[in-house]
């Protein structure tokens, strides 16, 4: 055989032994995927001034742990006008409970007194003036004047009798009813603004790494904006979409075997949650004739071999022999 058509032949069984493999690596079912954590933000929840900073991105924290201080002077005036708010309606509430002084009463009662006096004196100079309008010594206007007089003087006493009454009956409960509701809403505010100034020392709900911190030392950040984005979990897992040609044979609790990009270790998972809706495949998970079809995201979970694995890694799934 002569070099050129030994040449060629080595050509022909190179090309097709590469389709053999390319064809058995086709026949492989895999998703494409990334490395990930579950993620947890802290936002901010007022508008104050960061003043220290206890951690560093990319650090690990445990539960309870002291991660940033916000400015807590105004939150605290707040808490303490709250506070006095409430002692006011407290004290109201018990003048409305124990009812009106003796004191009260007795200045009431000298009030109806002095009103009956009056009146007393205002109908008697009435009465003479009405004995003289019979000779002619008066006039009218003088007589009608003394006639409304002595009825202002009994409208008077009126008024005082009702004061004394209503001192002598109570407060209504009505009005102590009030007055309780008035001092729960004060006590109840001066709770919300405590646990506020209690949120004002941001600390790790969870174990976890700091994966961001967007604002530094002396932001004053938006409320509700992030003040630390955490990463928790004993270990990540793998974020694949399922190719749309494959989504019948996959289920949530089947295992897989997952390859993560720059490890030679290969990582059992089990498929923990499986997209109904398809998604519109990123870039990176186009797999050939793939490219046009659509895809269902799903996630991965890995075992503790995979604990030390950092977020955002590359990976592949593959979806032969799957099992429940």
């Amino acid at each position: 055989m002569t070099t050129i058509h030994r040449s060629a032949r080595l050509l022909v069984l190179g090309m097709s032994a590469a389709a053999v493999l390319c064809g058995c690596r086709e026949a492989t079912p895999q998703a494409l995927g990334t490395l990930e954590y579950d993620r947890i933000t802290l936002p901010a929840p007022v508008a104050e001034r960061i003043v220290s900073i206890d951690v560093r991105e990319g650090q690990r924290v445990t539960a309870g742990q002291s991660l940033l201080q916000l400015d807590e002077a105004q939150t605290k005036a707040g808490l303490l006008a709250a506070e006095a708010q409430a002692q006011q309606q407290r004290e109201a509430l018990r003048e409305l409970v124990n009812g009106p002084r003796v004191e009260d009463i007795a200045q009431a009662r000298a009030n109806l007194a002095a009103a009956q006096a009056q009146a007393r004196e205002a109908r008697a100079y009435y009465q003479r003036l009405l004995a003289l309008k019979s000779r002619n010594y008066i006039s009218a206007d003088d007589l009608d004047r003394a006639h409304a007089s002595a009825g202002s003087a009994d409208g008077q006493v009126a008024q005082t009798r009702a004061a004394l009454d209503e001192l002598l009956h109570g407060n209504r409960p009505e009005q102590i009813a009030q007055g309780r509701a008035a001092l729960a809403q004060a006590l109840q505010q001066a709770e919300a603004d405590r646990v506020l100034l209690g949120k004002l020392h941001v600390v790790a709900p969870r174990n976890g790494l700091i994966d961001s911190q967007p604002y530094r030392l002396g932001d004053q950040a938006p409320v509700g904006q992030p003040l630390v984005i955490m990463l928790v979990g004993d270990a990540p897992y793998a974020r694949i979409y399922v190719p749309e040609q494959q989504r019948a044979s996959v289920h949530v609790g089947d295992a897989v075997k997952v390859f993560v990009a720059g490890g030679r270790q290969v990582h059992a998972g089990r498929v923990r949650m499986l997209r109904s809706e398809p998604v519109f495949t990123p870039y990176y998970a186009l797999i050939g004739d793939d490219a046009a079809r659509l895809s269902y995201l799903a996630e991965v979970s890995l075992g503790s071999d995979a604990a030390t694995l950092p977020a955002g890694l590359p990976l592949r799934v593959e979806l032969d022999g799957l099992s429940k």
